[in-house]
C-alpha cells in the first residue's frame, strides 16, 4: 500500500513538474511502441475479417466442418436430385456429374481452410492477441517500475537534505535504508527495460516473419484455386460429352448443320417429319401453306418437335400447323437454306428473260450450296413438287408456294415477288431435270409415306448405261432443254387473281429485311 501511495505521489509531482521523468527506453524503442499498436489493430482486424470469409466451423474436425460446408450441401442436394431424376435423363446426369464434382471441390476447400487457420488466422491471432500484448503488458510493468524507482531517489534525495541539517539525530541508518531501496529499485528496472528491448528488437527483427503470413495467405489460395480448376477442368469433357451425346436437343433457331451433327441426320428432323405427315393427310388440302394456323397449335407441335417427340395421330387432322411449323423451322435458320452468300447468284439468274439460261444459271447455284444443305434444299423441292400434282384441289400452283414460302429460306433485303417467283418457281416445275431420280421421303420409317416418283413424265432421268455416246449426248440436250413454260404469264396471272393477298402477307419487304426461300 505504502508502495503504491509512493507511485501516486510521484506521477502527481511529475504530472505538475514538480519531478523530473526519467525516459529509460532509447528512441528507437519509443517508435516501435508507437508500431505496436498500429500492427495490433491491423492484425486483430485481418484475423476477424479472415475469420469470416471461412465458410467451415472453425475450429472442429474434418467430418463434422464438411457436414455444415455450404458447397457440400451443395453437393448432396445435386446428387439426391440426380437419384431422383435417374440417369435415363439428360438432367440427372448433369446433376451426378456436377454433384460429385462439387463434392470434391468441398472438400479441396475443406483442406485449404484447415492450412489457413493453421498457417496464417492462428499466428496472426497470437501475433494480435498474445506477442504484442504481452510486449505492451512489459511496458506498463517498466512504467511503475520507473516511478518506483523516481520515487526511491526523490525521497533519498530529501533524506541526504535532511541529514545535513545540524538539528538531525543518527541521519545515516534512514538515508542507507532509502540509499538500498534506491538502487534495488534501479536494478529491478534495468531487468525488466533489458527485457523489454528484447522483445521490442525481437519484434522488429520478426516483421518479415509476419509479413509472409500474407504470402502463405495467397500462396495457399493459388495452389487452392489451381486445384479446383484441375477438377473443373477434368470434368468438362465429360460434361460436354454428355450434352453432345443427347440428340433431344431444339432445333428451331439453330444452325441446320449443327443439328444435323447432333442428331446423325441427313435431312432436319423438323423438315422430315412435317413433310412427311404432310404427304400423308395434307396434299389435298385447299390453301396448304396460306392458310394461317392455330397459334397455340402451331405453338404446341414445334414444342414437341423441339424435343422430339411427335403425335402423329394429333396432328394429322391439322394440316395447317404442320405447314406452319415448316415454314417457321425453314424461316428461324441462322444462316437461310438458300445461304446468304448465293444472293447475288440468285437474284441474277431470276433477272434473266431467257429461260433455258435462267435454268441453267439457277442449277450453277444450286450446285454451289453446302451439302447439309443441297440435301435439305432437293428434299424440300421434291416435295413441293409432289404438291403441285394436287394443285387442282389444293390450289397451290408452283407459283403460289414460291411466293408463300419465299419467305423462309434465303434472307433478300431488297426482293420483288416476281424475283421470287422467277427463282423457285422454275426448280419445283423441273424438279426432276434439277434432282434427277427418285426420293425416299420417309427416311426415318415411321409416318409409311410413298416414295417420290418422277411427276412429270416429259422430263427424262438420267441416261442408260446401254445408250451409245450419241444417244447419250441427245438425251444430254434435252434434259437441259425443258419443255417451255409461260412463267412469265402465269405470274402476272398469279397476280391478278391471289397474289396481291399473298404478297401482302408473305413478300412485302419489312422496315429492315425481306426473306426469299
Amino acid at each position: 500500500m505504502k508502495k503504491q501511495f509512493n507511485r501516486m505521489r510521484q506521477l502527481a509531482n511529475q504530472t505538475v513538474g514538480r519531478a523530473e521523468k526519467t525516459e529509460v527506453l532509447s528512441e528507437d524503442l519509443l517508435q516501435v511502441e508507437k508500431r505496436l499498436d498500429l500492427v495490433k489493430q491491423v492484425s486483430h482486424s485481418t484475423h476477424k475479417k479472415l475469420t469470416a470469409c471461412l465458410q467451415g466451423q472453425q475450429g472442429t474436425d474434418v467430418e463434422k466442418r464438411s457436414k455444415k460446408l455450404p458447397l457440400t450441401i451443395l453437393a448432396q442436394c445435386m446428387v439426391e436430385g440426380a437419384a431422383v431424376l435417374g440417369d435415363d435423363s439428360l438432367l440427372g446426369k448433369m446433376l451426378k456429374l456436377c454433384g460429385e464434382t462439387e463434392e470434391k471441390l468441398a472438400q479441396e476447400l475443406i483442406q485449404f481452410e484447415f492450412q489457413i487457420e493453421r498457417d496464417v488466422v492462428e499466428p496472426l491471432y497470437v501475433l494480435a492477441e498474445v506477442d504484442i500484448p504481452n510486449i505492451q503488458k512489459q511496458r506498463k510493468h517498466l512504467a511503475k517500475l520507473v516511478l518506483d524507482m523516481d520515487s526511491a531517489r526523490t525521497r533519498f534525495h530529501q533524506s541526504s537534505k535532511s541529514s545535513s541539517h545540524p538539528s538531525t539525530l543518527q541521519p545515516g541508518a534512514k538515508s542507507e535504508s532509502l540509499r538500498e531501496e534506491m538502487e534495488e529499485a534501479a536494478n529491478r528496472m534495468e531487468i525488466c527495460r533489458d527485457q523489454l528491448s528484447a522483445d521490442m528488437y525481437s519484434f522488429v527483427a520478426k516483421e518479415i516473419d509476419y509479413a509472409n503470413y500474407f504470402q502463405t495467405l495467397i500462396e495457399t489460395q493459388a495452389e487452392y484455386h489451381r486445384k479446383s480448376l484441375e477438377i473443373l477442368h477434368s470434368i468438362l469433357p465429360q460434361i460436354k460429352a454428355h450434352q453432345e451425346a443427347w440428340v433431344e436437343k431444339p432445333s428451331f433457331g439453330k444452325s441446320l448443320e449443327e443439328h444435323l451433327n447432333i442428331s446423325g441426320r441427313e435431312i432436319a428432323f423438323p423438315i422430315e417429319a412435317c413433310v412427311t405427315m404432310l404427304l400423308e393427310c395434307g396434299m389435298q388440302e385447299e390453301g396448304l401453306f396460306r392458310v394461317a394456323p392455330s397459334a397455340s397449335k402451331l405453338k404446341k407441335l414445334k414444342a414437341s418437335l423441339d424435343c422430339g417427340v411427335l403425335d402423329v395421330q394429333e396432328y394429322s387432322s391439322d394440316p395447317h400447323a404442320i405447314a406452319g411449323a415448316l415454314k417457321s423451322y425453314l424461316r428461324e435458320l441462322p444462316e437461310p437454306l438458300m445461304t446468304t452468300e448465293l444472293y447475288d447468284e440468285w437474284i441474277q439468274a431470276s433477272n434473266i428473260q431467257d429461260m433455258d439460261k435462267r435454268l441453267q444459271a439457277l442449277m450453277s447455284a444450286c450446285e454451289k450450296l453446302p451439302t447439309d444443305n443441297l440435301n435439305n434444299f432437293r428434299y424440300l423441292i421434291k416435295f413441293l413438287a409432289k404438291l403441285s400434282e394436287y394443285q387442282d384441289a389444293n390450289k397451290m400452283t408452283p407459283g403460289n408456294m414460291a411466293i408463300v414460302l419465299g419467305s423462309c429460306c434465303s434472307s433478300m433485303m431488297t426482293t420483288l415477288s416476281l424475283q421470287i417467283v422467277g427463282i423457285i418457281e422454275p426448280i419445283i416445275q423441273h424438279a426432276d431435270w434439277f434432282f434427277p431420280g427418285d426420293i425416299e421421303f420417309n427416311l426415318t420409317g415411321s409416318y409409311g409415306s410413298p416414295i417420290h416418283t418422277n411427276h412429270n413424265s416429259n422430263y427424262s432421268s438420267m441416261p442408260s448405261p446401254d445408250m451409245d455416246q450419241s444417244e447419250r449426248k441427245q438425251q444430254h440436250d434435252q434434259s437441259r432443254r425443258p419443255l417451255s413454260v409461260a412463267t412469265d404469264n402465269m405470274m402476272l396471272e398469279f397476280y391478278k387473281k391471289d397474289g396481291a393477298d399473298i404478297f401482302d402477307m408473305f413478300c412485302v419487304q419489312t422496315a429492315h429485311r425481306t426473306y426469299l426461300f
